[in-house]
């Protein structure tokens, strides 16, 4: 069994994902801070199944050439958040950067967690082993 197989493993690299993408998707926000009618995006908080162990990403595959190729990107595989409570400036903008940067922060400490408990778990499976 290959250490990526794990569950464990599986769940915090998917984790690990979620926050980069969230991450590019808040330093969008930002950017766009002073975009007229531009409005904040931001992903739903990452669920995980436990009737499902395996975590992976479905994906639509093209068995003719003639089919439609899938429009989702590397952001395709997470779902949107869907919630509305902005206060929209006279120029259309929702972007609050206070809350943005409040987001960056706390995006930021779950990632180094996520990491710091792969690298845990990594160092707790060396140890099994005899490896140090």
């Amino acid at each position: 069994m290959a250490i990526t197989d794990l569950p464990l493993f599986a769940m915090l690299r998917t984790r690990m994902q979620w926050h980069q993408e969230r991450q590019r998707l808040l330093a969008e926000n930002v950017a766009n801070a002073d975009t007229p009618s531009f409005r904040p995006h931001d992903l739903a908080p990452l669920q995980f199944d436990r009737s499902f162990p395996q975590v992976a990403s479905l994906s639509l595959a093209r068995t003719e050439p003639g089919h439609i190729a899938s429009s989702e990107g590397a952001s395709g595989q997470f779902a949107m958040s869907r919630s509305g409570g902005y206060e929209v400036r006279p120029s259309g903008n929702a972007v609050n950067l206070e809350d943005e940067m409040i987001k960056v922060a706390a995006n930021q400490m779950d990632y180094q967690a996520a990491t710091t408990l792969y690298t845990k778990s990594l160092g707790l499976l060396k140890t099994a082993l005899g490896r140090s």
